[in-house]
């Protein structure tokens, strides 16, 4: 069974990346780290699918903001939590903005819709983004390949297949309970902000 999941990780594995750096990819980013070290992903195509579902999803809701601010669903992202405060903080400082978005977790999606909304113009956002999603990459696929390395100096020897697995799945419970824990308090922060105001 292990042997059949860590074949169909290899041969997809990199898709799966792309898609959820789309959004929040944090673990996924990480996970994708890990693997590299472990030689499950070639590294530099686990650093460049990072690089590329970061960067093209910030331009996909930068692009959505901007051209279609009038369909539902992005109608449905501006009445998140957080919209407004995103749409104020983009005004104010935008070139800060951009490259600080992804960093903030529940922010990411919302974010790229003010930056479409905004008055940015789009080769200064292509290029903050671009700026902001290389160092966003090398951050969190860095965290991956260290706790890769980390493992094998715990263990004490190169990790098999099952190692891997297990260590693998450990790191994307841990990074997910905490995104959802920190998204959670994100909102509940922005909804009292919102109340007061």
């Amino acid at each position: 069974m292990t042997d059949t999941i860590h074949t169909f990780i290899e041969q997809y594995g990199l898709i799966a990346v792309f898609v959820a750096c789309v959004a929040e990819g944090e673990t996924a980013a990480i996970l994708a780290g890990f693997f590299a070290h472990q030689g499950v992903f070639v590294p530099w195509q686990a650093f460049v699918a990072v690089f590329l579902g970061a960067f093209g999803g910030d331009a996909a809701f930068f692009l959505c903001g901007r051209r279609f601010a009038d369909r539902p669903f992005v109608q449905r992202l501006r009445s998140r939590p957080g919209f407004d405060r995103a749409f104020d903080l983009m005004q104010r400082h935008p070139a800060l903005y951009v490259i600080g978005n992804r960093y903030v977790y529940g922010f990411r999606l919302v974010g790229g819709v003010a930056a479409g909304m905004s008055g940015i113009a789009a080769p200064k956002f292509i290029v903050l983004n671009a700026i902001s999603a290389f160092v966003w990459t090398m951050l969190f696929g860095g965290i991956g390949y260290i706790f890769g390395l980390g493992a094998e100096q715990i263990i004490g020897d190169t990790l098999h297949r099952h190692q891997r697995l297990l260590v693998g799945l450990a790191i994307g419970i841990v990074v997910g309970l905490a995104g959802w824990y920190a998204s959670r308090h994100f909102s509940r922060r922005a909804a009292t902000v919102g109340d007061r105001g």
